[in-house]
């Protein structure tokens, strides 16, 4: 049996433009709306590690395991070691194929021009908003964490501290387009 990939949305932004905080309070929203979310957050960071040297995980991995599952009480975690500059969007939500909808922040070079993913591009200023429609596509919406004083023609703006109804309602047009499922 084939199963379907979960609707993915992309939150993309410059630096320190709240996308964190953007997928923090959307995230929230969704999941009391009933959808199990997944969300994917692209580190770049070259010597960047999840695994803490000398732990029992980074052991494992250290003596040549290629996948490591730590359970604990309250979670499971998964590490796989190996080369991921050839990931592709498929392995992704391959990880996430028990979610409603998978939520990625960052992998601009993965999905900025990726026509599927609509994109909800975080922004502190309408510099950013007019760099951003240069950049990405789709957009879906712009977002930020207050007031816009102009907002590009075309695309709503949210203020996700005052309006995340707005964001989500967006949100689920677009996965009861693509189709959802459980919840």
């Amino acid at each position: 049996m084939k199963t379907r990939r979960p609707p993915v949305i992309s939150v993309v932004g410059s630096k320190n433009s709240g996308k964190t905080r953007v997928i923090e309070i959307l995230t929230n929203e969704l999941t009391k709306r009933g959808y199990k979310v997944a969300a994917v957050k692209h580190i770049p960071k070259k010597d960047f590690t999840i695994d803490t040297e000398g732990k029992d995980t980074w052991r494992f991995a250290n003596a040549g395991a290629k996948t490591i599952v730590a359970v604990s009480p309250v979670e499971i975690a998964t590490v796989e070691k190996g080369d991921t500059r050839g990931i592709t969007l498929k392995d992704l939500a391959k990880r996430c194929r028990e979610s409603d909808l998978i939520i990625v922040e960052g992998f601009r070079e993965l999905l900025g021009g990726n026509l599927e993913v609509p994109k909800i591009v975080a922004v502190k200023n309408v510099d950013e908003a007019l760099e951003a429609l240069k950049t990405f596509k789709p957009i879906m919406a712009l977002a930020g964490l207050g007031p816009l004083n102009e907002v590009p023609l075309g695309f709503p703006y949210i203020n996700v501290l005052e309006n995340c109804g707005k964001l989500a309602d967006l949100v689920e047009e677009f996965v009861g387009k693509k189709g959802k499922i459980g919840a």
